[in-house]
C-alpha cells in the first residue's frame, strides 16, 4: 500500500503529548520512590515486554450467523504484514507474527519472510488447521483429524502438520501449535480412551521430526466445535500428553478454553511448577470462548495470571520462556485498534504485576493473614502504570497514545480506497 505510518507523524503527534506524559510520569515516579520502586527499572521491563500478533487476527472476525468485513480489511498474508507493521510501530512490544496455515500459505516463503523483515516483524509460531475441510482436500475432517477412526485421515492431518514445519523453517519460525476440535457430540459416538491414544499416536509422529530447537505448543479447549466430549478438553489431558511426547513438548494456555470461573491462574501455576508451561493464546470472555479483546472483561484475571509469570520470572525457575501472542475475534471493531489495545493490556498486567511485593506478600502468605495478602495484590492492581507503558513506547519510536495517532492519520481510510473489498479470507476462532 502506498501510504505508510512513518516515524515522523508519529514523532509530530507525541510532541503534541510529551509534556503532559513527562509530568505524570515524574509524579507516578515519586509514589513509587516511597515503595521503594525505581520507575527506570519498571519503564526499562515494560519496553522489554513481547507480545505476537496472529496473522488471522488482522481481519475481522465472526459468528456462526454473520461476518461484517471492516473497510480496507487485508486481501492477502502481505496485505496483513502491512497492518502488523502498523501495530508494531505504534505499540513497539509485537514484532512477532504467528502464522495460520492454510489460510496464510504464500506462495514463495522467501518473500513472505524478506518483506516481514523488510518492516522489523519476524515468524515466531506455525499454526495448523485441521478443524476445517479445504479446496480439493481428498479426506474430510467432519469426524476428527488426529484422533479419526480412519487411519488415512490420520495420515492426512500428521502431513499437514509435517508441511507446515517445513514451511516454517523457511520462514524463520521457532515453535508449532497443534488445535484440533475432534471429539463427539453425542453420548457414544467416541470411545474417549481410544480417541485420546489416537491423537498422542498423531502428535508423536509430528513431535518425532520437530526441527532442532523448536517447541511443539498443543492447545487444550473444553468444548466447541464437539459438544460433548472434547479429545484434549482440559489442562491435566494436555499435561499428560505433553509429558508423554517429550521435554520439547508443552502446554499452551488460551484464557477462553475453559469451564466458566475456572482458576485460570492456578492451571498456570501448576504448568509452571510441572515445567510445562509453553505460553498463551490472550483473549478475554464472558460466557465461553467469546474471544474478546484482552482485559476488557476481566483485568484482575490477567492481573492475577502475570503475577504467577512474573513470580516464576522473578525466582528463575529453570527452563521458564513462555510465549506470549493475542488469538482474538474482533467482530465490531478495528481489528489494529483491538490488537493495539489488547496488547497495550497486557503489558500493563506484566508491569503491574512487578509492582508486587513479593517479600511483604510471603510473610502474610506464612502468616496466614490473608487480608494483607490480599491487599498486597490489590495494591499493584490498582496502581495506574499507563504514564509507564507510554514512556516505553515514546522511548522505543512508538506512539504515546496509539489509539488517537491511529486514528487521525487516516490509515485505515486509506486502506479502504487501496484494498477493494474481495472474498473473505480464512479467519477463524481457534
Amino acid at each position: 500500500m502506498a501510504f505508510e505510518l512513518d516515524g515522523e507523524r508519529i514523532a509530530e503527534e507525541n510532541r503534541k503529548r510529551l509534556k503532559w506524559l513527562e509530568e505524570d510520569f515524574e509524579h507516578l515516579g515519586r509514589q513509587l520512590t516511597r515503595r521503594g520502586i525505581d520507575i527506570e527499572k519498571l519503564t526499562e521491563r515494560a519496553a522489554a515486554f513481547r507480545v505476537s500478533v496472529p496473522s488471522w487476527g488482522l481481519g475481522t472476525g465472526g459468528t456462526r450467523f454473520a461476518h461484517f468485513a471492516v473497510p480496507g480489511e487485508p486481501r492477502n498474508v502481505f496485505e496483513k504484514i502491512e497492518d502488523c507493521e502498523v501495530v508494531f510501530k505504534l505499540v513497539r512490544t509485537t514484532p512477532g507474527i504467528s502464522l495460520h496455515i492454510p489460510w496464510d500459505e504464500p506462495e514463495s516463503p522467501a518473500e513472505l519472510r524478506s518483506f516481514a523483515q523488510a518492516r522489523g516483524l519476524f515468524f515466531d509460531s506455525m499454526n495448523s488447521n485441521t478443524f476445517q475441510d479445504q479446496p480439493a482436500q481428498p479426506l474430510s475432517y467432519k469426524f476428527g483429524s488426529l484422533s479419526h477412526t480412519d487411519p488415512a485421515v490420520r495420515r492426512q492431518a500428521v502431513e499437514h502438520n509435517l508441511e507446515c514445519l517445513r514451511l516454517g523453517m523457511k520462514l524463520g519460525a521457532r515453535s508449532h501449535t497443534v488445535w484440533v476440535g475432534d471429539g463427539g457430540n453425542f453420548p457414544g459416538q467416541v470411545h474417549l480412551r481410544k480417541a485420546l491414544e489416537r491423537y498422542l499416536d498423531s502428535l508423536r509422529e509430528i513431535y518425532r521430526v520437530l526441527p532442532e530447537g523448536w517447541r511443539l505448543f498443543i492447545e487444550h479447549k473444553l468444548y466447541e466445535p464437539a459438544f460433548y466430549s472434547t479429545v484434549l478438553n482440559d489442562w491435566g489431558t494436555s499435561y499428560h500428553c505433553v509429558r508423554e511426547l517429550g521435554e520439547r513438548a508443552f502446554s499452551l494456555v488460551d484464557l477462553g478454553h475453559h469451564a466458566p470461573n475456572v482458576n485460570i491462574e492456578m492451571i498456570v501455576a501448576r504448568l509452571i511448577q510441572f515445567g510445562k508451561l509453553g505460553g498463551f493464546h490472550f483473549n478475554d470472555s464472558k460466557y465461553g470462548d467469546d474471544d474478546l479483546d484482552s482485559g476488557s472483561i476481566k483485568p484482575f484475571q490477567l492481573f492475577l495470571i502475570f503475577n504467577e509469570l512474573v513470580d516464576a520470572e522473578q525466582a528463575r525457575i529453570p527452563a521458564f520462556d513462555p510465549a506470549y501472542m493475542l488469538d482474538q475475534s474482533h467482530n465490531v471493531t478495528d481489528p489494529i485498534e483491538s490488537l493495539m489495545t489488547s496488547a497495550g493490556e497486557l503489558g500493563r498486567a506484566y508491569v503491574q504485576a512487578h509492582l508486587v511485593d513479593r517479600g511483604r506478600l510471603a510473610e502474610h502468605q506464612e502468616g496466614n493473614d490473608a487480608l494483607l495478602a490480599l491487599q498486597s495484590l490489590k495494591q499493584a492492581f490498582h496502581t495506574d502504570v499507563e504514564p509507564i507503558l507510554a514512556m516505553a513506547r515514546h522511548r522505543a519510536g512508538g506512539a504515546i497514545d496509539p489509539l488517537g495517532v491511529y486514528r487521525s492519520s487516516g490509515y485505515r481510510q486509506r486502506a479502504a480506497q487501496a484494498r477493494p473489498a474481495t472474498a473473505r479470507l480464512g479467519a477463524g476462532i481457534v
